[in-house]
């Protein structure tokens, strides 16, 4: 009995002295993992999960192992704020997400308030950095950036186009919607069509024969891959043979699924592609190896997740605050995307877009490739 008392002190005692030893550092994803846009919920989790693995493997962030909480929003708002409070009874310091710029941005709000970090790696909307919170920071551009790039090449390129800008009424399609809207009116074009639809609409009849009444030679689409796959399968079996320009939201192989032969031709704006990174070698290799091709947002949730644990090293601290105090002033950061930096709002101080075409590879597959 006492030898047992005792060894309950003792390790009592060394919780109490030396209870970083046992400490975790709790990393929430918040992303769709289950829903429309599973796709890209699957590359934020494969991302961040892969990211955690490597960095315990490397001793953690200042000696604290690091594990991870998941939380399905399922693109929703509301179901976003059931995770974020989810995320603060689990004790989660970090947040990697949200994928929605409608989730990320009132998720953020609860962050706010309890202490927690949130590194999105795929959230657009200007919105969520643009409110003057301690703890957004963007991996990814913003709207405002891509829309000037989709203006411009379109200006470039279409520049006789009748165009018609549609959008899905969410925060982030209808955001480049109009950033892009207003690229092209500074540039002197101006849109035949402007409309909305409703993300999860199934049936875009009555909108292609508005496109067609309205001579649309141009369709730019603010939204995601889901409707934007049926709009360009739609459009091509109603006979309007006309391409499609798109964001960020659609660079997941699934378009090419449910768009069929019709998304040959489609293009769309995004970063430069990080599987082509010298940085992201390595990382890519064990993607693959592991029967996962790290498209789209995947390395950008690593990258997230790396600089969570850079810039906590170089804060000699995991409290969020501070984290997030480093993320702005100790930059740049070595990632798989290359050396980042960051301003004082959050955002990164490079980002850039590209424009990327659909075609089919030479496996015979279709694609997006960057445009050089």
């Amino acid at each position: 009995m006492k030898k047992s008392l005792l060894s309950a002190v003792s390790l009592g005692a060394l919780l109490v002295f030396g209870g970083t030893a046992w400490a975790d550092v709790l990393i929430g994803i918040g992303a769709p993992i289950t829903g429309p846009n599973a796709a890209f919920g699957a590359q934020i989790q494969r991302g961040t999960e892969q990211a955690v693995a490597d960095i315990n493997a490397a001793g953690g962030i200042n000696g604290e192992q690091v594990k991870v909480s998941i939380g399905d929003d399922v693109s929703d708002p509301k179901q976003g704020i059931s995770v974020a409070n989810k995320f603060v009874a689990d004790g989660v310091k970090f947040v990697v997400g949200h994928f929605n710029s409608g989730v990320a941005i009132p998720a953020s709000e609860v962050y706010a308030e309890n202490g927690i970090l949130e590194v999105t790696p795929a959230a657009t909307n200007p919105v969520f950095t643009e409110r003057g919170l301690w703890n957004t920071i963007r991996v990814c551009g913003r709207d405002d950036q891509q829309g000037e790039v989709a203006g411009a090449y379109i200006a470039e390129h279409y520049k006789d186009a009748k165009i018609a800008v549609i959008h899905d009424k969410t925060p982030y399609g209808q955001g480049l919607a109009d950033e892009t809207k207003k690229a092209l009116n500074a540039a002197g074009m101006t849109e035949v069509l402007y409309e909305g639809v409703n993300a999860g609409d199934k049936d875009f009849s009555a909108l292609i024969a508005k496109m067609k009444e309205a001579g649309v030679t141009l369709i730019y689409w603010g939204g995601l891959h889901t409707e934007a796959g049926l709009i360009i399968r739609q459009t091509a079996d109603q006979g309007l043979d006309v391409p499609l320009f798109s964001g960020d939201g659609i660079v997941s192989n699934e378009l090419a699924s449910i768009a069929g032969d019709a998304v040959q031709g489609t293009l769309n704006t995004f970063g430069p592609d990080p599987r082509r990174n010298p940085a992201a070698q390595e990382v890519v290799e064990k993607f693959r190896a592991g029967g996962f091709e790290p498209e789209a947002y995947t390395l950008y949730a690593y990258a997230s997740t790396q600089i969570i644990a850079q810039a906590a090293t170089a804060a000699g601290s995991n409290d969020p605050q501070e984290v997030a105090k480093a993320i702005k002033e100790k930059g740049p950061f070595k990632t798989v995307l290359g050396e980042l930096s960051f301003n004082e709002k959050g955002d990164r101080t490079d980002a850039d877009y590209v424009v990327y075409e659909w075609r089919k590879g030479d496996d015979g597959k279709y694609n997006y490739f960057q445009l050089d």
